[in-house]
């Protein structure tokens, strides 16, 4: 089962600043239809004018995965850790325990990420942050593993959830398959271009809400970068 959330129909909320569209209730947007997909239970598409940011902030018990569409962004937190992250790779935050942190757009373009947050398996592990490149040539006709909970995941950002998050870019009519297992469940979202699952169609930044799927098939209608989350209901 394949339910399709056009980009247009999601939430959204505009700061200036931080232009940000939500697949899931998020702050003052709220569906309850949409709370969360399984383990899944944040998506945000953020868009981040030059030279600003999220200023320093709180968060526990939540694993954050910031992928970088374009620009970069650069983070520092109350561990010490400092980074810049750029388009195409990969930060992993597991704020555990608690961690304060701030995620700024220091460059001179604007910064497009998806910020997708995954429920832990569990409260109270210890608070982290990496950062990792993932070349997009890597991934291209077929899904890479960024960051996952399973040690034999090579080498995938570790996070502390029994979750994948996934990239892959495809060519026009390029196609992949990832064994998803029919009592998983996953959510794509189209980077760029737009791809065919099932005979339904996701466009660019779309969304797909993925069930009962055991292996799930991604045909590029152009040229395509997807990621997709693998996650327990």
């Amino acid at each position: 089962m394949i339910e399709v959330r056009p980009y247009d129909a999601l939430g959204h909320a505009n700061h200036g600043w931080l232009d940000a569209k939500h697949h899931f209730s998020f702050a003052n947007y709220y569906d309850p239809n949409r709370i969360n997909w399984g383990a899944l239970r944040v998506w945000n598409d953020d868009t981040i004018a030059p030279g600003t940011g999220f200023g320093t902030h709180p968060h526990e018990n939540m694993e954050i995965i910031t992928y970088v569409r374009e620009g970069a962004i650069t983070h520092q937190d109350s561990l010490g850790n400092k980074g810049r992250t750029v388009a195409g790779d990969v930060q992993v935050m597991s704020a555990g325990t608690g961690i304060r942190h701030s995620e700024h757009n220091l460059e001179d373009v604007t910064t497009r990420i998806f910020q997708i947050w995954i429920m832990p398996n569990r409260a109270g592990h210890a608070p982290s942050w990496g950062t990792r490149a993932f070349p997009k040539n890597d991934r291209s006709g077929k899904f890479v593993t960024l960051a996952s909970g399973y040690q034999n995941d090579g080498n995938a950002l570790p996070i502390h959830t029994d979750a994948r998050v996934l990239g892959a870019t495809l060519r026009k009519n390029e196609s992949t398959e990832y064994q998803l297992g029919i009592e998983r469940l996953a959510y794509l979202v189209v980077a760029k271009g737009s791809v065919e699952i099932e005979g339904k169609i996701v466009g660019e930044r779309d969304g797909a809400a993925i069930s009962d799927t055991d292996g799930l098939k991604v045909r590029a209608l152009a040229d395509a970068e997807v990621i997709l989350v693998d996650t327990t209901p």
